[in-house]
């Protein structure tokens, strides 16, 4: 059911305006560009509330998120927060009848995806995760030629990211705060994967060293795993691997491979590389990849409030890595494989 007659009746805001990333101005910018208007940003710091005033003149902005719920006709939020705030964040925003948008991960457990779905649905709301790299020019051009057949039928998909190194020192590095090491990366690489392999998975395997950076980091006992690893398998009988690691003295060339029965597809962000064996000699092409087009994701958004097209990061998509990195640390704990529960 379409919710807005038009996108100019869309009134986006923010709960957050840091300036890493610049991620607030990005979400408002994104909006706008598609008829959304920037209405309301909440964020603690003054200095970042200017900011947005000055990007954005005429804003409202607040420093509580229950004085810009209770005075602003806001009516669709992006949640720009550290991860272990988005539950109860859009919980909030949910009941108090928004829409909402919350940075990738979804939350960090299963339980949390699947009380805001129920919460957005109990009020025919729309709750989504800004995977803005679902349009990054790698995977377009990843799927597009896997699709069209240039390395037959896929078998598997080795997704991994790594090197040597203690992590940087801020929130991201706390399992308490981000979740751990593979919320981050992790959720973007599986989000590929699950682009490629079109398949319900069936059951999940994980597996973590921990503790040795933890030495040395300010959070102790509290800091990311070293080195984390997830085996997907698929009711198909297919398979996925993703690896993330900050122990990684040799890490492998690339971000994906995918390998298939004519050849395998290797890609990072800005090239690629398709590998066929043809009789006696082995076929190289290499390419590189297009610009990312990660305003997609409010395009896509829009047209679905305004006239019900589908949304391609649904909530249940918007799930589907969380719940694979929450079993993967419960498979790592208990020593043994999981099974997938769908919502």
């Amino acid at each position: 059911m379409a919710r807005f007659s038009k996108a100019g009746d869309i009134r986006i805001g923010t709960i957050g305006y840091s300036s890493a990333f610049n991620m607030g101005r990005a979400h408002l910018a994104d909006g706008q560009k598609f008829g959304m208007v920037p209405t309301a940003v909440c964020e603690l710091n003054p200095e970042r509330r200017e900011a947005a005033r000055q990007d954005f003149p005429g804003i409202e902005t607040y420093s509580d998120l229950d004085e810009m719920l209770a005075k602003s006709d806001v009516n669709l939020i992006a949640i720009i927060t550290p991860h272990n705030t988005h539950y109860d964040l859009a919980l909030k925003c949910l009941r108090a009848g928004r829409h909402v948008v919350v940075e990738k991960p979804f939350a960090l457990t299963t339980e949390e995806c699947d009380e805001m779905i129920a919460a957005a649905e109990q009020r025919n709301l729309v709750v989504t995760a800004y995977h803005n790299r679902h349009w990054n020019g790698c995977i377009m051009q990843a799927v597009k030629a896997i699709r069209s057949g240039a390395i037959g039928e896929v078998v598997h998909v080795d997704a991994h990211m790594g090197s040597w190194g203690k992590p940087r020192e801020w929130w991201r590095s706390s399992k308490s705060i981000s979740g751990g090491i593979l919320y981050d990366w992790g959720a973007h690489l599986l989000d590929y994967t699950f682009q490629i392999l079109q398949a319900d998975m069936a059951e999940v395997s994980g597996f973590v060293k921990a503790g040795f950076w933890a030495q040395t980091s300010p959070w102790g006992a509290d800091a990311n795993e070293d080195d984390a690893f997830v085996t997907i398998r698929y009711t198909d009988g297919r398979w996925s691997t993703l690896g993330i690691s900050s122990l990684d003295s040799r890490p492998r060339q690339g971000w994906v491979q995918v390998v298939g029965t004519e050849g395998s597809y290797w890609f990072d962000y800005h090239s690629y590389e398709i590998t066929r064996p043809d009789h006696e000699q082995t076929l190289v092409t290499r390419g590189k990849n297009p610009p990312t087009t990660a305003e997609c994701f409010y395009e896509n958004l829009a047209s679905h409030l305004v006239d019900d097209v589908p949304l391609v990061i649904s909530p249940q998509w918007s799930r589907r890595p969380v719940h694979v990195i929450d079993l993967a640390q419960q498979s790592a704990a208990q020593g043994r494989t999981l099974a997938v529960k769908y919502a």
